[in-house]
């Protein structure tokens, strides 16, 4: 059980809550009206497609032999044999499982047309980088991650508690999904020397290591910027609280300027994760506090 945890990724799940917290807290309904019940079938939908994701790429990558002796960071399931690739497809299944029973919920509650969110949801997970042509090898993973990490997954926590696409919601998507990106962007950058090796051409092997390392620094001063138009559209500085939180985007950004690819780059990975938690809490701490004072 403790490796099946380990490969869950819980560094990488603040991605999964980042998002249900925002879009939230940024829905059109008042703070008072908010429902708990749903909040809780969105996060827990939002959390199990990302162990599923995290599960897949694990066997995935495991049964292609992407992740080799040489490879730097968590202990890969599959590739270190710990987990037979059948418990791993088990374990997917699992998760999605989870995912679908959460998010039925959900549209029993507001609309079938969740239904049709969740099924192409479940497919981005599977072909990230399942199937023939995982579209994470074809450097269009972080692509994926802001659409669905981003786009979907804060503005669909705002809709199930509205029932109507608002534009706050879609803006702050924006924000969460370039740090959500950032994370990947720098896992990846780490992976280089493999994923290379292993003909998994990633946006990082695409772009090489200079420019990958700037393209994280751009998402997380982006995500930071933002901000900024978010407050002006909400019509209240409540929401620039969440600028306080760039301290702790700071050692990052400068880490992953000089960190030799390797192991000092699952330091940026933690650092990155942590940042995302408190940006995604004071960005919706913003908006809620817009909205009551």
């Amino acid at each position: 059980m403790s490796i099946l945890i380990t490969a869950a990724r819980p560094r990488t799940l603040p991605a999964a809550l980042a998002p249900v917290l925002v879009g939230t807290a940024a829905a059109a309904r008042p703070v008072a009206e908010l429902d708990a019940v749903r909040f809780g079938l969105a996060l827990v939908t939002a959390l199990a497609l990302q162990v599923a994701v995290n599960y897949a790429n694990d066997l995935a990558d495991g049964v292609r032999g992407v992740d080799t002796a040489e490879r730097v960071g968590p202990r890969r399931a599959v590739a270190s044999g710990d987990v037979s690739p059948k418990a791993m497809r088990l374990a997917v299944v699992a998760a999605l499982t989870v995912a679908v029973l959460a998010g039925g919920a959900l549209a029993w509650l507001v609309g079938p047309e969740l239904l049709v969110v969740g099924a192409v949801a479940i497919l981005a997970a599977l072909g990230y980088s399942g199937g023939r042509r995982p579209y994470a090898s074809l450097g269009l993973g972080e692509v994926g991650v802001f659409v669905f990490f981003g786009v979907v997954a804060t503005a669909g926590s705002a809709y199930v508690q509205d029932a109507a696409v608002t534009l706050t919601p879609v803006l702050a998507s924006v924000p969460v999904g370039f740090v959500a990106v950032a994370l990947l962007v720098v896992n990846n950058l780490r992976d280089i020397p493999t994923d290379e090796a292993a003909d998994k051409r990633t946006l990082a092997v695409r772009l090489g290591e200079v420019r990958t390392r700037l393209l994280y620094q751009v998402l997380i001063v982006s995500a930071v910027a933002w901000v900024i138009p978010i407050a002006f559209v909400v019509g209240s500085a409540w929401p620039l609280v969440a600028l306080t939180a760039l301290p702790l985007a700071v050692p990052p950004l400068l880490q992953v300027h000089s960190t030799p690819i390797g192991a000092g780059l699952v330091t940026v990975l933690e650092l990155t994760g942590r940042f995302q938690l408190l940006f995604a809490v004071l960005l919706a701490v913003g908006f809620l506090a817009a909205e009551v004072v």
